[in-house]
């Protein structure tokens, strides 16, 4: 397990997992977005390469890829904003999240040489199924870099123990069927696939999709060790394109409203 991930879930809190577009709107305000939500109390940044088909991210997240595309971010861009980030904080888990293509793209050596020398703790690579990805897990496991799984409330026992072999770092439960920033969860079924998995791995369990506000936070964080919000900072973004200060604000004020539902 990468030792910053280790250290942030060795206290007892609950966790707030942020998500952004990497270069979304722009590389700058991307970086800068990024720093207002870690000196709000972000205990873990994860942050999107972009993709020109995302297929398990709804309509937001769809959009924030293609106007990071749109402005030309690069995989290097992306690794360069981890590299700004740990020029400030060496301390925060950093997740890279994305689809295998950008991986096999750069190349399996090059892309975890760069995960190394950046900083970077963990992986989601939402494509890549457990029985495919031996190449990339034996060079991850080398530079103590988590792979970090998806849990669906679909996934059923067999299923688990093939993801559970090789997971590392945290579990990522999935809320909800299907893409991300569409509805909300069900906490009662919530409760039980979390009881489930936990009576299968000892690894902390953090949960995404549909965790829009404090509330979302509040309760969901009730059965897991801590939440993932994304669509709705990217809403942020995406609402106001125009008018930077207002977008920079409010994305100030949503992220230390979010703080206060894990404390």
């Amino acid at each position: 397990m990468s030792k910053r991930i280790k250290k942030v879930f060795e206290k007892k809190n609950k966790k707030l997992v942020t998500f952004t577009t990497a270069g979304d709107p722009d590389l700058d305000t991307s970086f800068e977005i990024i720093n207002t939500i870690i000196n709000n109390g972000a205990d873990i940044i994860e942050i999107g390469m972009p993709f020109s088909d995302p297929m398990a991210d709804g309509p937001t997240i769809q959009e924030s890829n293609v106007r990071s595309i749109k402005n030309g971010t690069k995989i290097t861009d992306v690794f360069e904003i981890v590299k700004r980030v740990r020029s400030f904080n060496n301390e925060i888990p950093v997740i890279l999240m994305g689809y295998y293509n950008s991986i096999y793209n750069l190349g399996i050596n090059n892309f975890t040489k760069k995960c190394t020398e950046t900083g970077v703790d963990g992986l989601i690579i939402v494509d890549l199924q457990p029985e495919e990805d031996s190449e990339l897990l034996i060079k991850l496991k080398k530079e103590n870099i988590d792979l970090i799984r998806l849990i669906t409330p679909t996934t059923d026992n067999n299923r688990l123990k093939t993801i559970l072999s090789n997971s590392s770092g945290f579990l990522y439960y999935v809320t909800i069927t299907g893409t991300t920033g569409q509805k909300s969860a069900n906490l009662e079924e919530l409760e039980k696939s979390i009881n489930k998995i936990r009576s299968a791995s000892n690894l902390p369990i953090v949960a995404g999709f549909g965790i829009k506000s404090k509330k979302d936070v509040e309760d969901i964080s009730a059965y897991t060790d801590g939440v993932v919000v994304g669509s709705s900072i990217v809403n942020i973004i995406k609402n106001n394109i125009q008018n930077k200060d207002k977008m920079m604000n409010e994305i100030n004020l949503f992220t230390q409203d979010l703080k206060k539902g894990v404390k």
